[in-house]
């Protein structure tokens, strides 16, 4: 428990770096971008695509705490900038919540697949087929049960590569920031990457 409130107290003491709030601005924007191009929708209820990436470097360079304001005042400005059904909170929460996730499991830490499984296994379960589907259940008035199924497949057929698009991403992330003078993950001993 500890070593939880150091990691998030280490994380909220990045907002006190310029470097940490330029890049999390450059991030949000590319973000928005692959919201707007990089979208495939699968029906009424489920999308594909590629803009929880810039999060999940955020939340690797910068923590849980980073994680998950970026994640709300993101949700929130996608939102603002272009506006997909009605407003609700609980998808807002739901970002929140997946930045402490990943970035719990994944800051200060060394980039490997064991650990992006579990991050995007347990986000999968818990906000994208859980959450998600209660709160959309909930706004458009369909059945719960009946809006889990083709969720629950896409989030298995997506898990291995989400995770392997996340390792590739992470890796490229990490030795980029380390260019830029971003602390990344423990090595041994060295504090660097």
């Amino acid at each position: 428990m500890k070593k939880l409130k150091e990691l998030y107290q280490q994380s909220l003491q990045e907002l006190c770096h310029t470097k940490t709030v330029v890049l999390c601005g450059l991030l949000a924007a590319l973000a928005i971008v692959l919201s707007m191009v990089a979208s495939i929708q699968l029906g009424p209820y489920i999308k594909i695509g590629f803009s929880g990436l810039p999060n999940r470097i955020v939340e690797f360079l910068f923590g849980p705490a980073v994680g998950c304001l970026f994640g709300g005042a993101l949700d929130l400005l996608k939102y603002v900038l272009k506006p997909d059904g009605p407003f609700f909170f609980g998808f807002t929460f739901n970002a929140m919540l997946s930045g402490l996730i990943y970035g719990t499991l994944l800051y200060r830490r060394p980039v490997s697949i064991k650990r992006i499984v579990i991050a995007e296994f347990f986000v999968k379960l818990v906000i994208n087929c859980g959450l998600n589907t209660l709160w959309i259940s909930m706004l458009y008035g369909k059945g719960f049960i009946a809006l889990l199924g083709p969720r629950v497949i896409k989030n298995v057929i997506m898990l291995p590569i989400d995770s392997f698009i996340l390792f590739f991403a992470l890796t490229y992330a990490k030795k980029i920031a380390a260019q830029f003078g971003f602390f990344t993950v423990k090595s041994g001993a060295k504090e660097r990457a």
